[in-house]
């Protein structure tokens, strides 16, 4: 068990976040994949689309976070999960702050940029007005060599 989540529910929402990591690599983008989950269901969906779009802020949390802002009919996101890939950056962790996740779920660890424990812990400051509970290494292996084949391939 897992901040009492059952770690199988864990498991089973970065699986379809992992899903949508594969979308991005099938579109030559960094293969991040996020999923906002509030009672229960699927409520937003996104992978990375900077390349595609164009776009410095189309992460796949912050499409995600979109998503389900829209689908709630709400900018807070209070008791909901957001399940992404890779660690956010610190973008997205602000954005999950702003939208006031009640928390975070991770597969890899981002060590360069990583704003959720590696690098910075903007999630989890208390100078901040929220903060989001952080659970890392979800299917980390799985997470985790996604990234490394894609960052392998394209040097």
């Amino acid at each position: 068990m897992l901040n009492g989540f059952p770690n199988t529910e864990h498991k089973t929402y970065m699986q379809e976040a992992l899903k949508l990591a594969n979308v991005a690599l099938q579109n030559d983008e960094v293969p991040v994949g996020a999923v906002v989950v509030c009672n229960g269901r699927i409520v937003g969906k996104g992978y990375n689309q900077v390349e595609m779009l164009q776009d410095p802020t189309a992460h796949a949390e912050m499409v995600a976070l979109s998503s389900a802002c829209t689908t709630v009919g709400n900018k807070y996101l209070s008791g909901c999960t957001l399940y992404v890939t890779l660690e956010p950056c610190a973008m997205c962790a602000g954005a999950a702050v702003w939208s006031k996740l009640d928390q975070l779920v991770f597969g890899a660890m981002d060590e360069k940029a990583g704003a959720a424990g590696s690098v910075f812990n903007i999630s989890s400051n208390n100078k901040l007005n929220h903060q989001v509970d952080v659970i890392q290494g979800v299917l980390e292996d799985e997470c985790g060599l996604l990234l490394k084949n894609f960052f392998r391939k394209n040097r």
